[in-house]
């Protein structure tokens, strides 16, 4: 973990998964998160590649649903929560830069909408179609493209998000892609779906 305490990166990230990760406003919901402890049943079961230097993500490419987005880097808002991206046209997903970078041991977070309000879909409309084996790419500012298998795809409600098993420390390099979905509650969704993958190699 970089930057922040285990204990405070948990904090924050449940924070930002409860408030408007659709890009349509704040569902009213808050969650105390609890001391975060690694949960190995909902890690990544692929052979993980060797683990990579701190260097910063800038593009996101999922084949498997057509994702091919710039990374931008998220840090906390005024109210101690996790930013998320703004909501635009040009929809992209955004690397929190207080997780560890993709490659880097530990869980490296990155966030995008499902819809982005007036604007239709967003980046990350389609995660939960992804299925187990399949590749994400995340380029790094270094030129090396830190390449992951997923794992598992996990849909659960906001109220019951899986704090440990999502921030909790692992000692291999993960990646784990959040969005919100499920059935529409008012101005946003009543789920986050959850992607955990692992590191599977790089290449340059």
């Amino acid at each position: 973990m970089t930057t922040l305490s285990r204990r405070a990166f948990a904090t924050a990230a449940m924070a930002s998964l409860l408030v408007g990760c659709d890009g349509n406003g704040d569902d009213g919901r808050r969650t105390t998160a609890r001391p975060v402890t690694t949960s190995p049943s909902a890690r990544p079961s692929a052979k993980p590649a060797r683990a990579l230097g701190r260097s910063v993500p800038v593009r996101l490419r999922i084949p498997a649903i057509g994702v091919d987005t710039p990374l931008m880097r998220l840090g906390l808002a005024s109210d101690g929560s996790v930013q998320v991206p703004p909501v635009t046209a040009n929809d992209r997903a955004g690397w929190y830069r207080h997780s560890p970078t993709p490659g880097q041991t530990g869980p490296s977070v990155i966030l995008g909408h499902a819809t982005v309000g007036a604007y239709g879909d967003g980046v990350f409309r389609h995660l939960a179609r992804l299925r187990r084996g399949e590749r994400i790419e995340a380029r790094l500012e270094n030129g090396t493209t830190a390449l992951f298998s997923v794992g598992s795809v996990r849909t659960v409600a906001k109220a019951d998000f899986p704090v440990d098993a999502v921030y909790g420390d692992v000692d291999r390099p993960e990646l784990r892609l959040i969005t919100c979905g499920g059935p529409r509650t008012g101005d946003g969704y009543r789920d986050n779906v959850i992607v955990f993958a692992a590191l599977s190699s790089t290449s340059r």
